[in-house]
């Protein structure tokens, strides 16, 4: 049987493979330097439930662009999620980040979720479309390469 469902346009859902455990992808995911080699530099980051920290993300025109966030879910090795909060729009835009490890073959499969997006406005519609395009040609495969930097290491 096929499913027919149609995929919910407010969210983006991407996977990515990396051939190792998913203790090392975790790192990856949760300690500071790591984050800063894939993602963005974060001040603040702890990977406990409540914690609140900033990612400076790099925005063309915008050296400074901060986004407020906080941990909401932290069970290692396999989940992590927080919310993505742009202050700087008018309301502020929040978006919730989800991280899922799974154990597969000789690696992990990350699943990657964003979620949140107001398909209604025409600037956010553009946002996630910029953003999933980021993620799956950029974000997620510098996540890879960290990983495979690390090795089989705890």
């Amino acid at each position: 049987m096929f499913d027919d469902s149609v995929p919910d346009p407010s969210l983006i859902d991407l996977a990515v493979f990396v051939e190792r455990p998913p203790r090392v992808v975790w790192r990856a995911l949760t300690e500071p330097e790591l984050i800063a080699g894939w993602l963005s530099p974060v001040i603040g980051f702890a990977p406990v439930v409540g914690t609140t920290f900033i990612v400076q993300v790099a925005v063309r025109d915008r050296p400074d662009a901060e986004m407020a966030c906080q941990v909401v879910a932290a069970d290692e090795p396999g989940h992590l999620a927080y919310s993505w909060t742009d202050l700087r729009g008018n309301p502020p835009q929040r978006w919730m980040m989800d991280y899922r490890l799974l154990p597969h073959g000789r690696g992990t499969r990350l699943f990657w979720q964003m979620s949140g997006f107001d398909i209604a406005d025409r600037y956010q519609r553009y946002a996630r479309n910029g953003i999933e395009r980021s993620w799956n040609r950029t974000l997620l495969p510098r996540l890879a390469d960290v990983v495979n930097m690390l090795g089989d290491t705890p």
